[in-house]
């Protein structure tokens, strides 16, 4: 059984203010996309963001809300929310402003989990991609020092994590995509992810 969390943090400086989570990308808002994806695979999902009423009337009910408990800090405070709230041992969790994610990489991500892993993320074009990984919940006691040390990024977690990676051979090799790791950062990289929203899962 799998938890997936959709971190909806960030201020947007980059898109003019436009919520990434709300594009629409697929006939649809990008979040909604997004769980329409996980759904796949988890049987819980978990929306992380301090301002929870623009997703209200996006969201199904069944789609928990929750707010950081360390404000202010970045991705790993919400990170950090979610993990100590999930009902599962994996977590499944993802970027908002990631159109592709694959429940095919997430699903051969867990298998190796499950080898005794804390943590297992993608690696790709020579790039370790925390957001798309899983962890194991406990990972939460690991956050808790770093968001006291001013860390904000997913990334300041692998430093202390007992972790795997899977190589990008391995995943286009079962079937994946290897655009399932991209996220918009600005309206420029919203287009060009528009020309290509029919991606495989």
């Amino acid at each position: 059984m799998l938890s997936g969390v959709i971190l909806a943090g960030g201020e947007n400086r980059r898109m003019k203010g436009e919520l990434k989570a709300l594009l629409p990308f697929g006939g649809k808002p990008l979040i909604a996309r997004q769980i329409d994806r996980m759904k796949e695979l988890c049987d819980e999902l978990i929306v992380v963001t301090n301002d929870p009423k623009p997703y209200l009337n996006i969201v199904d009910r069944s789609v928990r809300i929750i707010s950081d408990f360390f404000e202010d800090h970045g991705p790993l405070g919400g990170m950090h929310a979610a993990l100590s709230l999930a009902k599962h041992t994996s977590v499944w969790v993802v970027g908002c402003d990631m159109p592709f994610i694959s429940s095919t990489a997430a699903r051969l991500l867990l298998n190796r989990k499950l080898d005794g892993f804390e943590a297992v993320v993608p690696l790709v074009a020579g790039e370790i991609h925390p957001l798309h990984g899983i962890y194991d919940r406990a990972c939460a006691s690991h956050i808790v020092p770093l968001l006291k040390q001013g860390e904000t990024h997913v990334s300041a977690l692998l430093k202390v994590a007992f972790w795997s990676e899977l190589g990008d051979q391995f995943l286009s090799d079962n079937g994946v995509d290897l655009s399932f790791v991209s996220s918009i950062k600005s309206l420029e990289d919203y287009e060009a992810m528009l020309l290509r929203e029919d991606l495989p899962k």
